[in-house]
């Protein structure tokens, strides 16, 4: 007998994409809850002479990487935001 979570790959997060809004980000954290994809927001520390304001990368599991990518052009095209996918295995720093 196997446990359940034998097969559930774990550590595989990519960044899905880079967000320069806050009302945009909060649209898609909206419809990734309504679409039941789990994600998390990672911030990059700032320079001291960006001119970004407010930056953060929000990365899903890989494999919700093809869902999460339609949510997120679906909000993109609805509201006219501009986000960019970035679609890389995102660095873990935790380890």
């Amino acid at each position: 007998m196997q446990p359940l979570y034998t097969s559930v790959k774990v550590n595989n997060e990519i960044e899905l994409c880079e967000v320069l809004d806050n009302e945009c980000k909060q649209m898609i954290e909206r419809a990734l809850l309504k679409e039941r994809i789990s994600y998390y927001i990672r911030w990059p520390k700032q320079s001291f002479f960006s001119r970004k304001k407010f930056c953060c990368i929000i990365c899903v599991n890989d494999n919700a990487k093809a869902q999460a990518e339609e949510v997120v052009q679906a909000v993109c095209d609805e509201t006219g935001y501009n986000v960019r996918f970035i679609l890389k295995k995102s660095p873990n720093n935790y380890l």
